[in-house]
């Protein structure tokens, strides 16, 4: 047994024989504690488990957790690729009882493993117990048979382990290795302790007591245990090696960059091999977990990462970007038992090569600017901090970077010039902001955003997580504490609550603490980055500086993703049946439904719908994973991902892809590649299935649909099933034969409306009364009648058929609606319309009606009016028409 990966397995296998729970490790950004930057520890994940915060189905585990030590107070990155045993990233092994087993159980699990598992020598073993612990060394004599030389006994706090100032602490007791007398360095606790000679291998620490801040310490009422052995130092013990370096893994990463540069390892040259062979795990663990490059937070420790390897790469004389090369060595020595790796692999690809493409343009423009700007220095000056300032603000080239550049010269930096430079220009920001218009209404996130940095979102990869209260606002204005029933603003150091962007609304959920719960309402995001958490404080007290617990209602966020990737699905399915000219004009994703605007000039038909709808569904059927890469903008575009409308996108954009197209010019690759902030679901599977419900046009040249996915379709079909079957059932027939009979129904009705048409036309056009009859009227025959239900349409053919019997003359129809409303035709025979005009008729009668104007030709022309009542009035207002002197 000799390889990193057999040797993790060994220890995992070893403890699982021994009843403990093998548990994945933790994320690298640790959702339990936002006072870390990353985890550093294998205890990390177990943090409120030994606080007793939160209880497992299992009291003993073992992990190999994954760890980076880069930023913040853990901060190895200077030192990595010049020592033997620093790395950014590292595994930790460990094994941890939560209140089952103690000091005698972990020592005798330890000693076994080393010695029988391991098979290292005894004699080349030693440990350190705390100074006044000696139970321990009892121990260590009884099971380990160690005489009490090598039984070292510390009093500092090297041998006592503490969570922080108050919470639970306890003695450790460390394991070292003796790498013999040709190494220098004395053992544990002498004066030369800090050489390579003896090796700390593993620690255990026995959480026994609880520091009361201020106070005594207590023993606590079930001890634990928590132990760490850094996977890469006993590699190098066990393949008898003095370097972590010189391990197997690391020799495979080592071997990739000599390859890839050409440029093998020579005592000058060994150390950037190195830099690059643990850079490129740390960026790439790191972007696997979420994290990726910025300016801020954990994304600026992983910039500063992969910038000091591509620094390296770039003094290995290495012409093109180097490191996005060797993440397949990476994912071949370690995706096995990481396989976040292989699912995140274009991912972090595409963004190392993004970023060394945009960093060595930086750095060549920097550099030379940095020589113009330093040729009159000598060794012991410093460079000024406006001209720091100037390289960094207007060339993109960091303060480190400069600081970095000139040591070898030795030439300082001036760092308070520099930080002037920045306020004055941070105050030119916050004038202009506050004199903008719309942004003064908001000058409060503004000022946040500058006092507290912006929010780190962790919504790609968690739905909870825990975070700092870092600002409270209500009313408009900082608040230094919520009360119970209050409305207002939260503000986190860390959140992973979706802010509303991209037609995505933003998340809901709840902000919890010990005795407290804030319902989110809404998120959004201000200011370039704040995410506010809208809602109303529903227990409690919350204040600035709170620990807190960020829960998003993970259903609606599962329901918001499957409408937004389906979305995707959706606009690439429209581009294939409709054309490439199909884009997105806005779009809404809710839990409810999706709403996408697009650029089509006519309806989409029912047709057309249903094969968009199968098309979407057959990727949805394909349960195909859904990928994101992170990509420059041009790059992204030209490989034919699409933008989307009202997005602004920065250099460096998030590129989602899912399903893979079976036909046309696009067979076998991606189908759908869209530019995309948003959360979207893992697999296209997890949406369940698409359903169009409405479409219809929005403006000129712009057409909409609505959709519903998952769930929420499959209610909206079992309904549209319940509406079908109550249509059978009330026409007495099986749901198969239902279209037929109404059709058959229809096809009746309108047989019936046509026979009662005919009906009422014969009767309104048989018999007399009153005014109903033909009379003589100055000489002219007229035929005025009244009938109700006769439609306009119908009014028509009854003038021409009084027309007929009277042979010559003028016939009026008036017909009255169910509504009171009135139509009303003249007719005049062709032999009287040169001396009367219909059109003067029709318009007297219209105007007796109610109405106003009415129109024709002079020997057929029609209007109508609001009041029916008066018919028989605008039949006699015709009648005085025709004895006015124009008429005759």
């Amino acid at each position: 047994m000799s390889g990193v990966n057999e040797i993790r397995s060994t220890f995992l296998e070893y403890f699982a024989r021994n009843g403990h729970e093998v548990v994945a490790s933790g994320p690298l950004v640790p959702r339990n504690d936002p006072t870390l930057m990353f985890t550093n520890a294998g205890m990390v994940q177990f943090k409120n488990v030994f606080t007793g915060l939160e209880k497992l189905p299992y009291s003993t585990a073992t992990t190999s957790q994954k760890c980076v030590r880069a930023g913040g107070k853990h901060n190895d990155l200077d030192n990595v690729g010049y020592t033997a045993r620093h790395h950014t990233f590292f595994e930790m092994l460990g094994n941890f009882s939560f209140g089952d087993y103690f000091k005698e159980n972990a020592i005798e699990l330890a000693w076994k493993l080393v010695t029988k598992e391991f098979g290292l020598p005894e004699e080349k073993l030693l440990v350190t117990v705390y100074s006044e612990d000696e139970e321990a060394a009892t121990f260590w004599k009884k099971i380990a048979g160690l005489p009490d030389q090598r039984i070292i006994r510390i009093g500092t706090s090297d041998n006592f382990w503490a969570m922080g100032d108050s919470g639970p602490c306890g003695p450790c007791s460390e394991i070292f290795y003796d790498h013999g007398e040709g190494i220098p360095g004395g053992p544990p606790g002498s004066p030369d302790e800090d050489g390579d000679r003896f090796i700390e291998i593993w620690n255990l620490v026995f959480m026994q007591y609880e520091q009361i801040a201020g106070g005594p310490r207590l023993d606590l009422p079930r001890p634990s245990i928590d132990t760490g052995m850094g996977l890469e130092r006993i590699a190098a013990v066990l393949q008898g090696v003095h370097n972590n370096y010189d391990i197997d893994l690391f020799k495979a990463l080592i071997h990739a960059s000599e390859e890839a540069t050409g440029v093998g390892s020579t005592p000058e040259t060994v150390a950037s091999h190195r830099i690059i062979a643990d850079h490129l795990r740390a960026s790439s663990f790191l972007i696997a977990d979420g994290v990726l490059p910025s300016n801020e937070g954990r994304g600026y420790v992983l910039r500063r990462i992969m910038r000091r390897a591509m620094r390296h790469a770039h003094l290995l004389g290495s012409e093109e970007p180097l490191l996005y090369r060797l993440v397949g060595t990476l994912a071949h020595e370690m995706g096995q038992a990481y396989p976040e790796l292989i699912r995140a692999q274009s991912l972090i690809t595409e963004t190392l090569r993004l970023e060394e493409a945009r960093f060595r343009k930086t750095l060549a423009r920097g550099l030379s600017l940095l020589d113009e700007a330093t040729t009159s220095l000598e060794k012991g000056d410093n460079l000024d901090g406006e001209t720091a300032f100037k390289l960094y603000d207007t060339y993109g080239f960091p303060y480190d970077l400069t600081e970095d550049a000139l040591k070898a010269r030795g030439i300082g930096v001036d760092r308070s010039g520099f930080e002037t430079a920045m306020e004055r220009q941070r105050a030119e920001a916050r004038a202009n902001w506050a004199g903008s218009g719309e942004a003064a209404t908001e000058a409060v996130w503004f000022g946040l955003r500058e006092k507290v940095g912006a929010t780190e979102f962790l919504g790609y990869s968690a739905a909870r997580t825990v975070a700092s209260v870092v600002a409270l606002v209500a009313d408009g204005v900082e608040a230094a504490a919520l009360k119970a029933g209050a409305e207002g603003c939260v503000i986190v150091n860390q959140t992973p609550f979706y802010g509303e962007s991209g037609g995505q609304v933003g998340d809901t959920g709840e902000i919890r603490w010990s005795g407290g719960r804030f319902k989110v309402s809404d998120t959004q995001k201000k200011a370039g980055g704040l995410f506010v958490h809208y809602g109303v404080v529903e227990d409690g007290t919350l204040e600035v500086g709170a620990e807190v617990e960020m829960v998003v209602d993970a259903g609606r966020r599962g329901a918001i993703s499957s409408n937004h990737s389906a979305t995707h699905l959706l606009h690439e399915a429209l581009r294939e049946v409709l054309g490439t000219h199909v884009a997105q004009k806005g779009s809404l994703v809710t839990p409810e439904r999706l709403r996408f605007d697009f650029s089509h000039t006519m309806p989409v038909t029912p047709e057309q719908i249903e094969t968009i709808e199968a098309l979407a569904n057959g990727i949805i059927l394909q349960d195909a994973p859904v990928s994101t890469r992170l990509m420059a903008v041009d790059d992204a575009i030209s490989e034919g991902a699409m933008a989307l409308f009202g997005e602004k996108y920065g250099d460096e954009v998030r590129v989602v892809s899912m399903g893979t197209a079976i036909e046309g010019e696009k067979a076998g690759k991606p189908y759908s590649v869209e530019l995309c902030g948003g959360i979207h679901v893992g697999r296209t599977g997890e949406i369940g299935l698409v359903r169009v419900v409405q479409e219809g046009a929005v403006a000129a040249g712009v057409r909409r649909i609505e959709a519903l996915t998952g769930a929420t379709a499959r209610r909206y079909l079992t309904d549209q099933e319940k509406r079908l079957k109550d249509i059978a059932s009330a026409l007495k027939v099986p749901v198969s034969d239902a279209l037929d009979r109404v059709q058959a129904l229809i096809e009746e009705r309108r047989k019936l409306e046509r026979d009662l048409a005919e009906t009422r036309k014969k009767l309104a056009m048989g018999g007399s009364a009153g005014g109903d009859e033909i009379k003589d009227v100055g000489g002219v025959k007229f035929l005025g009648k009244v009938a109700e239900g006769i439609s306009p349409k119908d009014l028509k053919g009854l003038v021409d058929e009084g027309k007929k019997q009277i042979g010559s003359g003028v016939v009026a129809m008036i017909g009255v609606a169910e509504d009171g409303k009135a139509g009303v035709v003249v007719g005049v025979t062709d032999d009287l319309k040169d001396r009367i005009s219909a059109v003067d008729l029709v318009r007297a009668a219209a105007e007796a009606l109610g109405g106003k104007g009415g129109g024709g030709r002079p020997d057929m022309a029609q209007a109508g009016g609001p009041d029916g009542s008066k018919a028989q009035a605008a039949i006699e207002t015709i009648e005085k028409g025709l004895l006015a002197p124009a008429a005759v």
